[in-house]
């Protein structure tokens, strides 16, 4: 409004007026604001779990609105008409609409650790190419890589504080370097009697992967673990929400590569370039990770190449140990062991690894990636990744059969991947020893690789007698890890009693310390391991490295069960299998953080490597199994049942040729099984036990009270573990065999 001429007597009353709106303003901006407040806050948290700053906000852009407004009419002398005064109806609107039109910042929006740079945010430095968000590059060509790379690096170097960054190629030289370096700061002791081979030693505190803290985080619970009781803590699987997360990150990984290298690692899982394949980039603090990375991955710049603008699984490793380090450190071994933790963000296919540089924990290619996150991206996809080794059998006939096998951790996969037949004429060629990738293909055939490129072997126990095989395989271009080391420059560990000639030599064990054969304790960790390429295994299949895959003729699951199990048994179809694959027991072995030898469920040999909803999982199996796909048969065998005395009934390792053989002579429907209530079981004399001494009648023995016992504790389980989540087919399996084992 325009004024030609001042009038006093209207603008007395305008200044009553303001005064009156402006007190009539306040206290409805006040009530407004603090119902506003109330609701806003209320509705933000069941909406979008807000967080304390984050309904702050919401409030305060509820007050900026209707304040601003006031304050430019105020400065502008427009007319302040009564309409247009601030209600408390208008202020509780005014932040609730802020409430739900504004982006929610939910806590994990708010996490640090988790931010994203923008898309246009330059992280290259402009007087130099060499840096990195000031970060600079020791090595590797930054602008070369993908800019979803480049920026996830940059991100998370920025997050981490890393001193320098180095990317990796894969080259000889790389290797020669960062084991150079290793050896000078005593991370690494080169084995002097063996071609190219080094010994590592931990922190007794950092020798296992920690399956309690290891981590599924999904928006819905329910996505990551099956429904369970209220009492009963879920096993297969630990769950922690976003927000949650959100914290755990912050409180790790801002500023934990202080002082450090951080190794960009570029790496296929799979042959590069095959379709089966996937890509990752881990990001890691520990010249370790890298040099076994090199071993276990295929890490290349080709990756990269192949990658372009693809989406890749994102790794974070970090041995949480920023300079200056204020705790002694053991053996020269980084570790954070308080503080560790391993979670995984399936939806986003990321992996975050804090505290700990043991290979379960700190390879994220692994059992991370390989199996938990692969078994999401498998799901969505329709194929499988599985705890499996992969191996072809070959008999005197001259045909050739493929075998996936299932057994839980330390049960003997590596031992029946590179089996050496005690029969005449079979010949075992090996795919892998760990990790199965199976999809069907357009004609209905069952295909498989195996992901790594290398065996993370566990040692104890693996001996010429047991496994030659293995033995030669990793006498070069090995990394020990926790075994002893002899005065000679070589390596030991129970089982090598028998081969080395010198039996009075000196070591030095797994905890630095002065050793014999025949002092007390042990000279290697129980879960002590081996780093070594698969390619150098004599016995390596010509087409392991086949980017179409393998066919696949039959599946096994296995573990170790000292009664009632029988030695072998086929299951009676597709359904049946994956029931007998759910009801999988095992002795607790070293390769996680579980002692002494108690029975415990690992279903599918899946159990701490699950990365989604159990039940779902089973579902999945039960619709990948449908027609037109061509299921391969599934058997179950037991290699560690045991007499009255406690020992073994069968001779195992390379005699255990004699069970594949009628494992392939039924594939070939040969008339060699009978049939009982959980299988069918080979007939007596069907498996060739010449030059043997086994009890067939003990081995096949199906005693009734304890498969009864073992029916109703398998109900449990799956009532208590899988609950509403359990599949109709495999509940019906479940019955059925119950039914018949009354019958018996």
């Amino acid at each position: 409004m325009r004024y030609t001429k001042i009038d006093v007597q209207r603008c007395n009353w305008q200044f009553v007026q303001l005064h009156r709106l402006t007190a009539q303003r306040l206290v409805g901006w006040l009530v407004g604001w603090s119902v506003g407040w109330s609701v806003g806050r209320s509705v933000g948290r069941s909406a979008a779990s807000v967080n304390e700053r984050s309904t702050t906000i919401f409030s305060v852009v509820g007050i900026s609105v209707p304040s601003f407004a006031f304050c430019a009419k105020f400065l502008l002398c427009r007319d302040l008409a009564p309409a247009e005064g601030i209600s408390p109806l208008n202020g509780f609107l005014t932040v609730m609409i802020c409430s739900t039109t504004v982006e929610h910042f939910s806590s994990t929006m708010s996490c640090q650790s988790l931010k994203s740079f923008a898309d246009n945010m330059v992280i290259i430095g402009t007087t130099s190419h060499k840096t990195v968000c000031n970060i600079p590059i020791i090595k590797g060509d930054f602008e070369s890589m993908p800019k979803g790379v480049q920026k996830f690096v940059a991100e998370k170097a920025t997050l981490m504080q890393a001193a320098k960054i180095f990317i990796c190629d894969g080259s000889v030289q790389e290797g020669t370097d960062i084991t150079g370096e290793m050896i000078e700061h005593g991370m690494l002791t080169p084995l002097t009697k063996m071609q190219n081979c080094f010994l590592c030693r931990t922190d007794p505190k950092d020798v296992a992967r920690v399956e309690s803290k290891t981590f599924m985080c999904t928006p819905d619970k329910y996505m990551s673990v099956t429904h369970t009781p209220p009492d009963v803590q879920p096993i297969m699987g630990n769950w922690m929400s976003p927000e949650k997360l959100a914290t755990e990150l912050d409180d790790r990984f801002p500023g934990c590569m202080k002082g450090r290298i951080m190794y960009v690692i570029p790496f296929s899982m799979g042959p590069i370039g095959s379709p089966l394949s996937k890509i990752g980039i881990e990001l890691t603090d520990s010249p370790y990770v890298v040099m076994c990375m090199r071993i276990m991955t295929r890490v290349s710049l080709d990756v990269l190449k192949v990658l372009g603008e693809n989406e890749f699984v994102r790794c974070i490793h970090s041995l949480g140990c920023p300079r200056p380090v204020n705790k002694k450190i053991v053996n020269q071994w980084l570790c954070n062991p308080e503080k560790v933790l391993i979670a995984h963000r399936p939806a986003e296919r990321e992996v975050w690894s804090f505290g700990s540089g043991y290979g379960g924990n700190s390879l994220l290619g692994k059992k991370c990636f390989a199996l938990r996150i692969a078994c999401n991206i498998a799901r969505d996809e329709g194929w499988l990744a599985e705890h499996m080794l992969l191996s072809s059998f070959t008999g005197p006939n001259g045909k050739e059969r493929f075998i996936a096998a299932a057994f839980p951790s330390a049960c003997g996969k590596t031992n029946m991947a590179m089996l050496l037949p005690t029969l005449p004429g079979w010949k075992v060629k090996c795919c892998g020893d760990d990790i199965a990738w199976m999809r069907f293909r357009e004609d209905g055939q069952l295909v498989g690789i195996n992901p790594e490129a290398g065996f993370f072997g566990v040692a104890p126990g693996t001996s010429h007698k047991t496994n030659p095989i293995a033995m030669d395989t990793c006498m070069t271009n090995t990394i020990f890890t926790n075994v002893a080391e002899t005065a000679d420059g070589s390596v030991f560990w129970e089982g090598m009693e028998h081969e080395i000639p010198d039996k009075n030599i000196q070591m030095t064990n797994w905890l630095n310390e002065p050793w014999k054969i025949g002092m007390p304790g042990v000279s290697s960790h129980p879960n002590s391991r081996f780093t070594t390429p698969a390619n150098q295994c004599p016995i390596m299949h010509p087409k392991w490295e086949d980017s179409a895959g393998v066919p696949i003729d039959a599946i096994i699951f296995g573990g170790r069960r000292p009664e009632g199990v029988p030695l072998v048994f086929e299951t009676f179809d597709w359904h049946h299998g994956i029931f007998t694959g759910a009801c999988l027991k095992s002795e607790a072995t070293a390769a996680a953080e579980h002692t002494g030898k108690k029975i415990m469920h690992d279903p599918m040999a899946m159990r701490p490597f699950m990365g989604y909803n159990f039940g779902k999982y089973l579902q999945h199996w039960i619709n990948v199994g449908k027609p037109p796909h061509k299921t391969p048969k599934i058997f179950h065998v037991n290699w560690f049942r045991v007499n009255k005395d406690g020992k073994f009934l069968w001779p195992g390792f390379g005699d255990n040729i004699r069970v594949i053989d009628w494992i392939l002579r039924r594939l070939d429907d040969e008339d060699i099984a009978t049939k009982t209530a959980i299988g069918l079981i080979p007939k007596k004399g069907s498996i060739n036990t010449e030059g043997l001494n086994v009890d067939w009648d003990e081995l096949f023995s199906l005693p009734k009270d304890y498969w009864l016992e073992d029916s109703k504790e398998v109900r449990k389980f799956f009532d208590e573990q899988i609950g509403s989540d359990l599949p109709p087919e495999i509940k019906a399996e479940l019955d059925a065999q119950e039914q018949r084992i009354k019958a018996m």
